[in-house]
């Protein structure tokens, strides 16, 4: 949908407040640039078709829009690399093909018939719930990619005005959102979206201040002048004088604070707290050379999605073994595989479940195929052997002590020696004690833990105030981890989104957190934000955001309680 689509208002052409969700941090001024519709059917229907070669024409289409966003996944990030491989396959998918074929057969031309399969497949997804109802919504880019291709259109895409713009959409795709150049988009603002969903990970990851499920974004122009504040989710049309000079004073703080914090993380009175990263698909060599303590998130699944077979484990170890030499004598976290639910594996389908979210994923897939697990543990214990490097493996969506005993027997019988598990479910938060005494050590991943707390679908974009990281509930399972973990004297990290907001970071260090880690740009911030406070102001931070009604009356009393020039950011 086309967000200049005004669906009977004005547009914007007063100074006005818009508002929305923060999705990443950081402020920006500039012209609107909208995000062009996406391509349409042609108003005069074929009359009549040849059905063999009107199914042919539809599957090279696929097929091509497949290879595109393949390559496009080759050469991205690893948060982008990940969803845009998800993405290939969905293209890919045999049924998507079976469903237009069957279309035509009916006597649709390509082109209907690729509209009526898509939206059918769409409803069905949606009534599913849960994770597939976010891949409903990326079957989009998927059709409107696959009609350019028919109507040999051109393809839908990002604008180009020839200068820095603020980019406005209805949503992005993760085709789109995997090209963003920071020194070209200087921030985004969406109709559409939700805390974790891809535009809000991509932006946060690529360091563009993000403003999503605005309400009024759809009226906005190209050339409008905006103020976007990616932190309160504001965005000022026709902002004034004061207005822009604020936001360039607080953009050029911020650009100091990435040139000139470096270093180790520690706060004001010397507590080390680690400042790690979250590592895909991207170049090794890369990763390890941005400023940081090691890898607090190894996201292996990066392997797996694209494949029809099972990585071999020549393959996986050569590729562990490669990332484990880039971060030298830097610990590695690796997180054993990920999959199902919104990541299904093409060699491991488990069936359709009534509720992906709620089903057979992560470390539940050991039940089904537990040599899958194993082969991937030799791999990294080989890795490990060959490069002498440091490293850690856990395990995702562990629900119970017996399951993190299970996954800690089976890591160590493959001779690794640091094992640990995810808190990604409030059972396994509220029993981290237990949990604790069979792991050295846990990863809080708030995105998940978000989810299952506030009973609201991660990828839902009409929730996003229940999705908020700010979630005092959160923060309470985030405390009860971290007491755990202090008692314990053992090791709690957080390796969810929730980590790469500096004023968040300060509460989960006062909460018992002592790692955090994010994507590459958010982490001059939060070190600069950590060297101010020293760890009983942390705790003092923390204790009036867990007291507090909701995230809105958190986020705001941290802030006002914080130091000046954090809170500036």
């Amino acid at each position: 949908m086309d967000v200049q689509q005004d669906r009977g208002q004005s547009p914007v052409t007063a100074p006005e407040m818009l508002t929305g969700t923060g999705a990443s941090t950081g402020t920006a001024v500039g012209p609107v640039a909208v995000m062009s519709p996406p391509p349409a059917l042609p108003e005069r229907r074929p009359q009549a078709v040849d059905a063999a070669a009107e199914t042919a024409r539809a599957a090279a289409a696929l097929e091509r829009v497949a290879d595109l966003l393949q390559e496009r996944a080759a050469a991205a990030d690893s948060e982008a690399s990940a969803i845009l491989g998800a993405q290939a396959l969905m293209a890919r998918d045999p049924q998507l093909a079976a469903n237009i074929a069957k279309e035509i057969e009916g006597g649709e031309p390509a082109e209907w018939a690729l509209d009526t399969a898509v939206t059918g497949y769409q409803e069905l997804l949606r009534s599913a719930g849960g994770y597939l109802a976010e891949r409903a919504a990326d079957l989009d880019d998927i059709r409107n990619r696959t009609m350019a291709v028919l109507l040999d259109a051109p393809m839908p895409g990002l604008p180009d005005p020839g200068h820095p713009f603020v980019l406005v959409a209805d949503d992005l795709a993760p085709a789109d959102t995997a090209q963003l150049d920071p020194a070209t988009v200087l921030a985004i603002v969406t109709r559409r979206g939700g805390p974790t969903s891809h535009t809000a990970i991509l932006a946060r990851s690529l360091g563009i201040p993000a403003v999503i499920a605005c309400v009024g974004a759809e009226r906005l122009a190209d050339g409008t002048p905006v103020a976007v504040d990616g932190d309160t989710g504001e965005v000022v049309v026709r902002p004034d004088a004061e207005r822009v000079e604020a936001a360039a004073q607080r953009a050029e703080l911020r650009r100091k604070v990435l040139e000139t914090s470096v270093g180790p993380g520690r706060t004001e009175d010397g507590h080390s707290v680690k400042l790690l990263l979250n590592v895909g698909a991207e170049d090794p060599d890369a990763a390890g050379a941005h400023d940081c303590e090691g890898v607090g998130l190894l996201r292996t699944e990066f392997l797996f999605l694209d494949r029809e077979t099972e990585p071999t484990p020549e393959e996986q170890y050569e590729s562990y073994a490669r990332l484990f030499r880039a971060f030298g004598d830097r610990a590695v976290t690796v997180r054993t595989l990920d999959a199902g639910s919104d990541k299904p594996l093409a060699f491991a389908d488990q069936g359709e479940e009534p509720n992906p979210a709620l089903g057979v994923r992560g470390f539940r897939i050991t039940r089904a195929m537990p040599r899958l697990l194993e082969r991937q543990l030799a791999a990294i214990a080989r890795a490990v052997d060959a490069t002498g490097a440091r490293v850690r493996v856990m395990a995702p969506m562990i629900a119970t002590p017996a399951e993190a005993a299970e996954f800690a027997g089976l890591a160590r019988e493959a001779g690794l020696a640091e094992v640990g598990v995810m808190i990604e479910v409030p059972a396994a938060a509220l029993l981290a004690d237990r949990i604790l005494e069979q792991v050295d050590f846990v990863s809080i991943g708030t995105n998940d833990l978000s989810q299952y707390t506030l009973a609201a679908d991660r990828m839902l974009d009409t929730l996003p105030g229940l999705l908020d990281p700010w979630q005092p509930a959160l923060l309470r399972l985030v405390q009860e981890t971290g007491s755990a973990g202090e008692r314990l004297s053992k090791a709690v990290g957080v390796c969810g989104e929730a980590a790469a907001d500096p004023l968040l970071a300060l509460v989960l260090v006062g909460l018992g957190v002592n790692s955090l880690s994010m994507s590459a740009p958010a982490l001059p911030a939060v070190r600069y934000a950590l060297a101010r406070h020293s760890l009983q102001a942390c705790r003092d931070l923390a204790a009036l955001a867990v007291a507090s009604a909701g995230p809105e009356e958190a986020r705001a009393a941290v802030r006002a309680a914080a130091s000046p020039e954090v809170a500036a950011l």
